[in-house]
C-alpha cells in the first residue's frame, strides 16, 4: 500500500486566515491560552475554540493542560518551519506598501523563528558566521561547524559538546520569511540565541515573537562578528529594493 502524505488537508487548514494567525502567534514557541489566541485572531473565543479543535485534529497543534486551563502550541519545530518556507513564497512585484506598524518593523528587524533568532539581525549574524569561517555549507541546506568555529563558539561560551544534533546535524539554514534569506536553526541555533539572551545581549519580548539587541549586545556583536545596527538596516534596505518597496 502506497502511502502519501494528505497536502490537501494540510494546507486547507493553513489558508484559513483565522487559523493563519493562530499559527503565526504561536511560532515563537510559546504555548498560549484560547483566549490570547482569539484576540490574536481577531475572532470570537468560540470561533477560536472550533480553529483550535481542526489544528489539533490535523497534527499542528499540540495542547498542555495545567490546572483549569489550556494551553496550546505549535505541535513541533517542523509546524513553524513550514510556516516559515510557505511565508516566503510569492511573486517579487514593483509595489508600493504602506509604511510598516511599529510592531511589524520591529518583527522584520529580529524575532524568534520557534526557538532561533530570525529577521535582519539573524539573516546578518548567520552571514557573518559564513564569511568568518566559523560555518560552512553541507548537503541539504545543512551547515557545519568548522575547527575555527568550534574555538570561536566555545570562547563566546557555548559548549558544542552539550549541543546534540539532530536529524539534519547541528545546524541548518532556514529561509527568513521576510528576508528572504537564510538565517541559522537547528540546535546551535537554538543555543546561540539561549546564550544571547543568557549573556544580555538579546531579550524576548513577553507580547510578541520580537527580539530586542541590547546596548551591550550590539557592543559584543561589533566586537565578535563586525556587525552594528547599521549594517543590519542595510540588510533591510537592499531587501526592500529587491521587492520595489
Amino acid at each position: 500500500m502506497n502511502v502519501q502524505p494528505n497536502l490537501s488537508a494540510t494546507a486547507f487548514l493553513i489558508a484559513d486566515a483565522a487559523r493563519a494567525a493562530i499559527l503565526m502567534v504561536l511560532a515563537d514557541g510559546r504555548a498560549l491560552p484560547a483566549g490570547e489566541l482569539a484576540y490574536a485572531a481577531g475572532v470570537t473565543p468560540q470561533t477560536a475554540s472550533s480553529h483550535l479543535t481542526k489544528l489539533l485534529d490535523g497534527g499542528l497543534l499540540a495542547v498542555e493542560q495545567q490546572g483549569r486551563h489550556r494551553y496550546y502550541r505549535l505541535a513541533d519545530p517542523q509546524v513553524a518551519q513550514a510556516l516559515e518556507c510557505l511565508a516566503s513564497i510569492g511573486k517579487r512585484e514593483m509595489i508600493r506598501r504602506k509604511p510598516l506598524s511599529r510592531d511589524a518593523r520591529e518583527l522584520r528587524f529580529a524575532r524568534c523563528c520557534y526557538d532561533h533568532l530570525a529577521g535582519k539581525a539573524g539573516v546578518l549574524i548567520t552571514q557573518a558566521l559564513i564569511e568568518k569561517g566559523f560555518l560552512a555549507d553541507g548537503p541539504d541546506k545543512r551547515l557545519d561547524v568548522t575547527p575555527r568555529g568550534a574555538a570561536w563558539f566555545g570562547a563566546l561560551g557555548l559548549d558544542l559538546s552539550a549541543t546534540k544534533g539532530g536529524r539534519h546535524g547541528i545546524a541548518r539554514r532556514c529561509l527568513d520569511w521576510t528576508e528572504r534569506q537564510h538565517h541559522l536553526a537547528g540546535p546551535l541555533g537554538v543555543a546561540l540565541l539561549e546564550l544571547l539572551c543568557k549573556k544580555g545581549w538579546a531579550t524576548r519580548s513577553k507580547a510578541s515573537r520580537a527580539v530586542q539587541i541590547t546596548p551591550e549586545g550590539w557592543k559584543g556583536l561589533r566586537q565578535q562578528l563586525g556587525i552594528t545596527p547599521e549594517d543590519v538596516e542595510q540588510v533591510g534596505e537592499e531587501n526592500a529594493a529587491a521587492v520595489g518597496v
